[in-house]
């Protein structure tokens, strides 16, 4: 089977991967399922799968993941629905943009860590060619920065590999029906993204009016010899207004005291 060619509907038996694939998630799964599964074709000799009721609406879904055991339970998983095909298996985003945009997916499943260029930047990509087609990021990545990366790119949805094959699926499902999924973690980590300079912001408000004075002229860059020459005070002076910031911020150093600040500014602009 080449990487990026159609798959035929079915060429794994939905009984099988569902089997292999009670508990545990895609990446500890991935080395097992294969063989499980080969092994279940052998028994029956029957291809999985059978025809897709014409009341429900056929949703054809294309797989990026450079790792090939994980390609390849991804697409049994989505087997295991009725009503999702696998058409086209990409390990990379160069075979992804040459092959995706000839298949036409309703919906992409992209993983981040791919060689040379990466998912988030494939994802913008396929978006400028194919609007209308939908991607749910798959990765083990849940850092705040990549996940909003991928979001403004375009994805639709973020799921980590610990999901299971039921999660996997139902994600697909809600993205046919205009939802947009997220494995709990990344629902938290956006949410807490937007929380976060709310609670900034009340923090930075129990500074005192030399505390702020203070603070700003760290922000700008000032070392303590420039802000006591500024604000007309000692350096010791300027070491005591930067200890109570510290504590008041619940931060630990001149960086992380300038990071809640400017989040703070930022939420409340």
């Amino acid at each position: 089977m080449t990487q990026s060619s159609q798959i035929p509907h079915g060429s794994r038996t939905p009984s099988a991967v569902a089997a292999a694939s009670r508990g545990g998630s895609l990446e500890s799964r991935a080395c097992s399922e294969a063989g499980q599964v080969q092994n279940q074709l052998r028994r029956t000799g029957i291809p999985g799968g059978a025809g897709v009721s014409p009341a429900i609406p056929l949703t054809k879904v294309a797989i990026v993941e450079d790792n090939r055991l994980i390609r390849e339970s991804l697409e049994d998983f989505i087997h295991t629905a009725r009503e999702c095909r696998c058409v086209c298996l990409c390990s990379t985003a160069e075979e992804a943009l040459k092959a995706i945009p000839r298949h036409q997916p309703d919906i992409v499943l992209m993983d981040i860590q791919l060689p040379k260029v990466s998912g988030i930047e494939c994802t913008a990509r396929l978006k400028q060619l194919l609007p209308s087609t939908q991607i749910i990021i798959v990765t083990v990545y849940e850092d705040t920065d990549r996940i909003f990366k991928a979001l403004r790119a375009g994805a639709c949805g973020y799921l980590l590999k610990c999901c299971t094959p039921e999660e996997l699926v139902a994600a697909v499902r809600e993205v046919r029906q205009g939802g947009a999924p997220m494995s709990r973690e990344i629902a938290r980590k956006v949410i807490s993204s937007f929380q976060e300079p709310v609670a900034a912001a009340a923090e930075v408000e129990g500074l005192s009016a030399r505390e702020t004075d203070t603070l700003e002229l760290l922000a700008q860059g000032y070392s303590n010899k420039q802000i006591a020459a500024q604000l007309g005070l000692t350096e010791n002076t300027v070491r005591w207004h930067l200890w109570h910031v510290y504590n008041k911020l619940h931060v630990r150093s001149r960086t992380e005291a300038v990071l809640k600040f400017q989040s703070a500014r930022n939420g409340c602009s």
